[in-house]
């Protein structure tokens, strides 16, 4: 029971502080704090973890109480590179970095 996000524009830095506080929970209570934690990285964990809740049902049968997140992993993306123009025809760059999510659900 998987769920995976490829190339989701926020920083691996933001997701990690969000994915530190759901790493080994329940499914049911990572939804519940997930749905009303302050933190853009929480909407897009919110849907990943709600992609393999259902995923586990749909595919596995299995009953939303029994699962709790075995692996969750968020590693860094591909970045796209912008350019700041600045003085004296110089450029500074402007990196916007983008993050992979694996989430693995496993049952009790």
């Amino acid at each position: 029971m998987k769920a995976l996000a490829q190339n989701i524009r926020i920083s691996p830095k933001k997701l990690a502080v969000v994915a530190e506080v759901i790493r080994g929970m329940n499914a049911e209570e990572a939804l519940k704090f997930l749905k009303f934690a302050p933190k853009k990285g929480a909407d897009i964990l919110y849907k990943v973890v709600h992609s393999a809740v259902h995923n586990a049902q749909h595919n596995d049968n299995q009953n939303v109480a029994d699962l709790y997140l075995n692996t969750l992993v968020i590693t860094k993306g591909i970045v796209y590179k912008r350019w700041r123009p600045v003085s004296r025809g110089r450029m500074h760059p402007i990196l916007k970095r983008t993050s992979n999510i694996r989430l693995e659900l496993q049952v009790k």
